[in-house]
């Protein structure tokens, strides 16, 4: 059979094509299978193993559902980094969650002399009205910035805790910052003093709550002494100090530490305040103790930065001068020192002295010597501008001769005389000396400054100020239980009544209110509640409002009788809390009357009573398990702690 060779030909080209299409084919194969393995396994290395991974000839597909964005990405970028990543084709799809994650909710209230300040973000539909509401209620008419704005979740499980611990805190401090989390509280305050400010402390870690992690930042502003003094006495009997200052807690540290060292025994009071002369305060009181320690006896006075270093009588002159010049050179660059050697006065020059004794009733007696002339009579005028004519008895002499400066001294010891109850004033030429009884604990640092600033930093004068705690007036406060005892003592004998239908205090009821203004003054740091009460004879309404004017009248009765009734509120309570039966004259008799009682006992009582009680329209009259994340169960938690 003969073949034609084109139809030869073109079998040739049939079976090449045929066999090319072929290879192709398993070319493509194998690198789709190939892509697909590789790719696949390094996501599934990579930790994406929701990833799907197919081929389509030279094109890779990514198929499957990613949580986020930010894995469809990482998943396409990890696919390229294998293979050319213009064949991956991502058509992978993002999870859709149900509903978005809840916000962090946070409050911030700050509290000054201008108002109150509160921004932040709170759960619940009506969380800022509720929020608003009890703000105001501690703003008390001052201003509120109102910033706040809500989100419809459910509160935290310890935001309301939190939040009542924020009210408590924000209400006690008056200038304040205080921000509520969830979890936490973080409070920032300025208090008037180190015992304010433990106090605050004190009282805001009992009332933490559980769950709830609370930080404080209370300060208290350093005092300013001026002039910046230290005075220590040494004797045969030990070493005192009469008044201490430290810039410092390293310094008042080093200061006690060095007393302690030099002889002190019991405590060492040495506050801490503005007004150093130098950095190295402590350093310098450390050298001069150890110097006064060296002589035995004498005093060290520091003034700022002049030191004075006064040697007993009966000191040597060469030990003095040995102790002076080692000091000198010891001390810092910025103190200067001056050195005393007392000498014993000569029996034969006759005793140069000048006597005023302070007595609490009969006033002040002046005796011994003063200088002649203008001199003499300023110190006598300057006494009765102290002390007064009526209470000044005048029975100086007038001498030449004495000691250089002696009516400068004399008026600084009578103007410190003036502050105590009663004492002794005696100035001889080498000393002064003062002693009595003050019912203020700071006078002796106070008078020693003041001594020390008139007479001089190389002065020597000793104090023996004694504190009586009867003559404090704070301590001789009555407490507020003996407030309210001493008036109910009074309205034992006879009771405020009024006219039928009256609210004009007379006859008898005006008496006895003149007694209680007698006791009141001495109350003023006591807050009471002047509640009226009534029988249940006529209508409830009329019967509260002649209650409430009643108390009212009995308010104005004491004001008008000049007494200060800032600590004073007047309610009255209608016949709501009988203390006899109406049903009889007698009865009726004892429930129609006017009552003084502790605010802090009658805001008890109201919590009380407010405790499972059905609530009222207001700011807090949600049920707490109607609303489980409501402000109102803030404020009754800060309640019944404070109760």
């Amino acid at each position: 059979m003969i073949r034609s060779p084109s139809l030869v030909a073109l079998l040739s080209f049939v079976t090449a094509g045929a066999l090319s299409l072929v290879v192709a084919i398993i070319a493509a194969t194998t690198i789709e299978r190939r892509s697909t393995e590789e790719v696949r396994a390094v996501l599934a290395e990579e930790g994406f193993g929701w990833a799907e991974v197919s081929a389509d000839g030279l094109q890779v597909f990514l198929r499957g559902t990613a949580p986020d964005e930010a894995s469809r990405f990482l998943a396409e970028s990890r696919a390229g980094s294998v293979i050319d990543a213009d064949r991956v084709v991502n058509e992978v799809d993002i999870e859709v969650t149900d509903a978005a994650p809840a916000p962090r909710f946070s409050l911030d209230m700050l509290r000054n002399g201008d108002g109150i300040q509160i921004i932040g973000l709170v759960p619940g539909v009506n969380g800022g009205e509720e929020v608003a509401a009890a703000i105001e209620d501690i703003a008390d008419g001052a201003e509120v910035t109102d910033m706040v704005e809500t989100a419809d979740y459910p509160a935290p499980d310890t935001w309301i805790s939190a939040l009542g611990f924020g009210f408590r805190a924000l209400e006690r401090l008056p200038r304040s910052k205080v921000t509520v989390y969830a979890d936490r509280v973080e409070v920032e305050a300025i208090s008037d003093s180190p015992e304010q400010q433990a106090l605050w402390i004190a009282e805001l870690q009992r009332a933490q709550p559980a769950g709830v992690e609370v930080i404080l930042d209370i300060s208290a502003p350093r005092p300013v002494f001026s002039p910046f003094t230290l005075r220590a006495v040494r004797t045969p009997q030990g070493l005192r100090f009469e008044t201490c200052s430290a810039d410092t807690v390293r310094a008042q540290e080093r200061i006690v530490t060095a007393a302690r060292r030099a002889g002190v025994e019991g405590q060492v009071e040495c506050p801490i305040g503005l007004g150093a002369p130098s950095p190295t305060w402590a350093q310098a009181v450390e050298t001069g103790l150890a110097a006064l320690t060296e002589l035995g006896a004498g005093t060290l006075a520091f003034t700022d930065a002049d030191v004075t270093l006064i040697a007993a009588a009966g000191t040597e002159q060469d030990e003095f001068d040995r102790v002076i010049g080692e000091l000198d050179a010891a001390l810092p660059e910025v103190f200067t020192l001056t050195g005393v050697l007392s000498e014993t006065t000569s029996a034969t020059a006759g005793p140069a002295r000048f006597f005023a004794t302070l007595d609490a009733e009969r006033g002040v007696s002046l005796r011994g010597r003063v200088p002649e002339g203008p001199v003499g009579e300023s110190v006598a005028a300057f006494a009765l501008s102290l002390f007064g004519r009526e209470r000044t008895d005048l029975a100086t002499r007038a001498v030449p001769d004495l000691p250089q400066g002696w009516a400068v001294r004399a008026m600084a010891g009578l103007r410190a005389l003036a502050r105590l109850h009663d004492g002794q004033l005696t100035l001889e030429p080498e000393t002064l000396s003062l002693r009595g009884r003050t019912g203020d604990q700071n006078l002796r640092s106070d008078l020693t400054r003041q001594l020390s600033e008139e007479l001089g930093a190389g002065a020597d004068f000793q104090l023996d100020i004694r504190y009586d705690e009867e003559l404090d007036p704070v301590a001789s406060l009555p407490t507020p239980e003996e407030c309210v005892a001493a008036i109910e003592a009074v309205q034992a004998e006879s009771k405020i009544v009024f006219d039928p239908g009256s609210v004009e205090i007379t006859g008898a009821a005006a008496g006895i209110l003149d007694r209680i203004a007698e006791i009141l003054p001495d109350c003023m740091h006591v807050p009471m509640e002047i509640g009226g009460h009534t029988d249940s004879q006529g209508r409830e309404e009329m019967n509260l409002g002649l209650s409430q004017s009643r108390a009212d009248a009995v308010l104005n009765g004491l004001l008008a009788r000049g007494v200060l009734v800032s600590n004073l509120t007047a309610r009255g309570y209608g016949e709501t809390q009988p203390i006899a039966s109406n049903e009889t004259e007698e009865g009726r008799e004892r429930n129609r009357r006017i009552e003084f009682r502790l605010q802090a006992e009658v805001d008890a009582r109201e919590a009380e009573e407010t405790e499972g009680a059905p609530a009222a329209d207001g700011p807090f009259s949600l049920r707490p398990q109607e609303r489980p994340d409501s402000v109102a169960e803030a404020a009754a938690s800060r309640a019944d702690e404070e109760e």
